[in-house]
């Protein structure tokens, strides 16, 4: 591979990217990273061999920008990189709540750009980035971005239109899961385990039943059946969950999830 791609603003979720990027086959000599503290730009130089320069530098040198800093940056951000980004460049934003079109009104006319809304999993391989295509993005910029983001976990690709409710779903569910794997630690103690068997014992169930949606193919439903035996422990513990209202709630939570993605979209702080 030999273009080179600009990392701004590499935080943790940047960070891991530049590590995957360097697992999957690019050399760090066609990799740029720039930091808001020098001494973080320094540390990520002497770790993974790259070239730290300023926000100016790597817009006129690396043909792929990807933008990582919060979204309540971008502005300023793009306020400092639109003098120095030519149209021919692909500016990939990592922003939450952000849409295309925000770029695309502040860069050159005809700056193609992606959004792609990633999760913390990143940090062990096992994102799920999802990825959408501005106004001037064709297929080649898509393809592109998939083979960045497909080196820390999978890509899917969705319509710009449905990148608040992939937000909620997918960029925020990392949490979901621990905030549940909390509420079952806690029982699990409650139930007179220690804390660390209590966590063992729910962690590698999480993994299992992740691994088994992942792989048998078979709709939740039908693996929760197979766990729920006539007048047993599961379907009693189902039960007092439905009683108590937790599927709506999940629901209830996504739903003001995405409401929140697109009150950020709209600048409301």
């Amino acid at each position: 591979m030999t273009e080179k791609v600009a990392v701004l603003g590499t935080g943790k979720i940047g960070e891991a990217l530049l590590s995957g990027m360097i697992r999957g086959g690019w050399s760090p000599s066609d990799l740029l990273v720039t930091a808001r503290r020098p001494e973080r730009a320094e540390e990520l130089r002497s770790r993974y061999g790259v070239e730290a320069v300023s926000n100016a530098e790597a817009a006129k040198a690396a043909e792929t920008l990807i933008l990582t800093v919060k979204p309540q940056d971008m502005g300023a951000l793009l306020d400092e990189l639109a003098p120095h980004v030519p149209a021919d460049r692909l500016v990939v934003s990592g922003a939450a709540g952000i849409p295309t079109s925000f770029f695309e009104v502040r860069l050159a006319a005809g700056t193609p750009v992606v959004r792609v809304m990633t999760n913390t999993p990143a940090l062990v391989d096992e994102a799920m980035s999802v990825i959408s295509a501005g106004s001037h993005a064709n297929e080649e910029h898509l393809a592109h971005t998939e083979a960045i983001f497909g080196g820390v976990g999978k890509t899917l690709r969705v319509p710009e239109s449905q990148q608040d409710a992939a937000t909620a779903l997918s960029g925020s569910g990392p949490a979901y899961f621990y905030f549940l794997v909390e509420a079952m630690t806690d029982a699990g103690i409650l139930l007179g385990l220690p804390r660390d068997k209590a966590h063992d014992l729910i962690v590698q169930a999480a993994i299992g039943a992740a691994v088994m949606l992942r792989d048998s193919d078979q709709h939740p439903v039908k693996l929760r059946e197979a766990v729920t035996s006539p007048a047993g422990t599961t379907i009693n513990a189902i039960r007092e969950l439905e009683s108590h209202g937790v599927r709506a709630a999940l629901i209830a939570a996504l739903e003001a999830a995405r409401d929140r993605s697109r009150e950020l979209a709209s600048g409301n702080s």
